[in-house]
């Protein structure tokens, strides 16, 4: 089975690659494919947070470049565990490039974080990956984001009082 792993740059999708490698067979699985798609003509930078910068310095990336290290960097999770990796690169919508990307590949599954990167933290949490699952030709795996720990509440007897009563 090829499995098509897909990578914003963000941690969750380094999380999500590293929730698949968890729990999937290695000897049911005869390729990976990490994919990162960049925008044309985007003017939100694709942003890479999982990558090692420091060796780089204050090197200003391109687009593409910043979408390459984060590629090899969740590529690199999957090394010596079995299935051939591939790094690819792709130009174009998000969620229609790793659609035909798994077309093109005749993926087995899709590997995606919802809520990776998406403008204004909430606008679009999960949009490219409600996408993928909605139109992808194959299974879907979505890895959602872990829960912010909840701050502890106050008990009700403690609450200071109201100023307008």
């Amino acid at each position: 089975m090829h499995v098509l792993v897909t990578t914003d740059g963000s941690r969750q999708s380094l999380t999500a690659a590293r929730t698949f490698k968890g729990f999937a067979d290695p000897t049911k699985i005869s390729d990976i494919s990490v994919i990162a798609v960049i925008r044309p003509l985007s003017s939100v930078a694709f942003a890479d947070e999982i990558s090692d910068r420091a060796e780089l310095g204050d090197a200003d990336l391109s687009f593409r470049a910043e979408a390459e290290r984060a590629v090899a960097t969740v590529a690199a999770e999957f090394e010596g565990w079995g299935p051939t990796v591939h790094a690819r690169l792709r130009s174009g919508s998000a969620a229609g490039e790793i659609i035909k990307a798994a077309k093109q590949l005749h993926a087995g599954l899709i590997v995606i974080a919802a809520g990776g990167r998406g403008l204004g933290g909430g606008v679009l949490v999960g949009s490219t990956a409600q996408r993928v699952q909605h139109y992808a030709p194959c299974p879907v795996l979505v890895v959602r984001p872990q829960p912010r720990p909840n701050r502890p509440r106050r008990p009700r007897g403690n609450r200071p009082p109201n100023p307008r009563t």
